[in-house]
């Protein structure tokens, strides 16, 4: 399959990338207490829930696999150079045809997010406009670059919650504030990926890293007694995420920091499963935790980073 157009396609898309933003949704979906009006009594509207979560789900995934192909589309004059093996640098796919896919995507997510709400389409315009802006222009912002890439995966998981329109208008859409910070912090660290030498990076990544974790048990000790549930989750958040770091700050070997990287973006999952048992308790992590065996295995066969 590795030789074929498909796979080719399918690797700018970032595969393993797309389940963890299904995941933002499905958090959202849990802040909004969704989840816990789709188990309720079905006569009661639960089945429009699960309607609406099937079309946030498909709008994450057109927005998120638009987005990140947009990335190769304007990286591959340096991708040339430093990532020739990729789809468009390689010769596998133009690009212009990639930009085509890349486009058509995004109009899907928005097109999805607009079954849902007015709010809900409004969101996904916005996710897909930061997303082309970093592609094209962020990035290469030493400062808002980090910040940018934040943004996105926030009115990613805004848009979870945006089945509760109402929320986004409260203070609880400040949650987004924890997706922010820890892709900031990830988005800094990859920095160093190709050339290596940023230790400085990689230690405030780690204490970004702490800080988010401190804030997610802190939301759920808030949320009531059963704040325990959340524990689990955050030290499986932890485990995933500090060992790969601590070893790329000691040898500040591009590699290592590469699976520093892809070790964070894998563990989002785990971050939303932990957002998602502090606002609707252990089962629905749990959940949300069942799309990281899926992302595992795409990550091994298709790039994360």
């Amino acid at each position: 399959m590795k030789d074929t157009k498909l796979f080719a396609y399918l690797q700018l898309t970032r595969p393993a990338n797309v389940v963890t933003a299904i995941a933002d949704i499905w958090a959202g979906f849990a802040v909004a207490g969704g989840w816990t009006y789709m188990m309720s009594d079905w006569e009661l509207g639960a089945a429009t829930f699960w309607h609406k979560l099937v079309w946030l789900s498909l709008s994450t995934i057109g927005l998120y696999a638009g987005g990140v192909a947009f990335n190769d589309v304007f990286d591959a004059e340096l991708d040339a150079l430093e990532r020739p093996e990729r789809p468009i640098p390689s010769g596998r796919v133009s690009k212009t045809s990639a930009a085509w896919m890349s486009s058509i995507l995004l109009i899907i997510g928005i097109l999805a997010a607009s079954q849902v709400n007015v709010v809900a389409a409004g969101l996904a315009i916005l996710v897909a406009v930061l997303s082309v802006t970093y592609d094209y222009w962020g990035k290469h912002q030493f400062y808002f670059g980090p910040i940018n890439m934040g943004m996105c995966r926030a009115g990613n998981l805004l848009l979870g919650i945006s089945v509760a329109p109402e929320l986004i208008h409260s203070p609880l859409s400040l949650i987004g504030l924890i997706p922010l910070i820890y892709v900031a912090a990830i988005t800094m660290i990859s920095r160093g990926e190709v050339h290596g030498e940023n230790r400085k990076a990689l230690f405030f990544g780690a204490g970004l890293y702490a800080f988010i974790i401190t804030c997610i048990l802190s939301m759920s000790y808030l949320n009531g007694p059963d704040y325990w549930q959340t524990i689990p989750f955050l030290l499986g958040l932890a485990y995933m995420i500090f060992p790969p770091l601590i070893k790329a700050i000691r040898t500040q070997d591009p590699k290592l920091i590469g699976k520093s990287v892809k070790a964070a973006v894998i563990s989002l999952i785990i971050l939303n499963a932990s957002v998602a048992a502090a606002f609707s308790g252990w089962k629905i992590g749990v959940i949300v935790l069942f799309l990281l065996p899926i992302s595992l295995w795409l990550a091994k066969k298709f790039a994360v980073t």
